[in-house]
């Protein structure tokens, strides 16, 4: 098969990004069959460290495709990285500013323009003191709506082990492993041609979030709470 041709940047971002997954663990990347070879595709994913990216990217990569993440528009400040993001076409996320939306119509436009793009719904890594998925944000499930694309569940495991954000701690030894698995792709034909107002967007987003959880249950071999954590909510 094939690789995409993501251009000098994609090469330049995989020479830093494939030692950083391999020096952070050891990687178990499963369900990449489910990545098509070509043409667009959505990928929804938990968020639990500031490794995920790294390990969402490299899972997409190996899989000979390039993957367009939606990410918060400070990271394009920051010098060569921004570069890097500019160069390899992520999207950046203006949120509560009147260029909110353009980032969704733009991961809409990479979606149709045949583009890999990444999601983490939740917004930010999880505060649910077991690292199950919070209650999320519902612009995965417009970006779902808008396009007739496959949209695969994502998960991450082992990561926050490595690095906990939230706790300040990085443990890189010993050496754990880390599991990145997609899902078959969830079926939305119950929601295509439908008015998408805020009831059919919750209503897919939580179906959405409720697949990454199973596949969660999946990878963990445990059980998930029967709710999904909200911020403020008491630990």
């Amino acid at each position: 098969m094939t690789r995409e041709n993501g251009g000098f940047w994609e090469k330049f971002a995989a020479v830093f990004f494939y030692p950083i997954g391999w020096g952070t663990g050891r990687v178990r990347y499963e369900g990449r069959e489910h990545i098509p070879a070509q043409g667009g595709a959505l990928l929804v994913a938990n968020h639990i460290s500031y490794l995920d990216p790294v390990h969402t990217a490299l899972y997409v990569h190996t899989a000979r495709r390039t993957p367009r993440f939606l990410a918060k528009h400070s990271l394009w400040s920051i010098p060569v990285l921004g570069k890097v993001l500019v160069g390899t076409g992520q999207i950046p996320v203006y949120r509560q500013s009147a260029d909110a939306g353009q980032s969704l119509r733009a991961g809409t436009e990479a979606l149709r323009d045949g583009k890999i793009v990444v999601i983490y719904p939740e917004g930010t890594i999880t505060r649910d003191p077991g690292g199950w998925p919070m209650h999320a944000r519902t612009g995965a499930a417009r970006l779902a709506l808008s396009s007739d694309v496959p949209v695969l569940p994502v998960v991450h495991w082992g990561t926050r082990e490595v690095y906990d954000h939230y706790n300040k701690r990085f443990r890189p030894l010993p050496r754990r492993t880390i599991t990145v698995r997609a899902g078959a792709p969830v079926d939305l034909s119950a929601y295509r041609g439908r008015p998408i107002d805020a009831g059919v967007l919750r209503e897919v987003t939580d179906l959405l979030m409720t697949r990454v959880r199973d596949l969660l249950v999946e990878v963990r071999g445990e059980p998930a709470p029967a709710e999904f954590y909200r911020r403020g909510s008491a630990s």
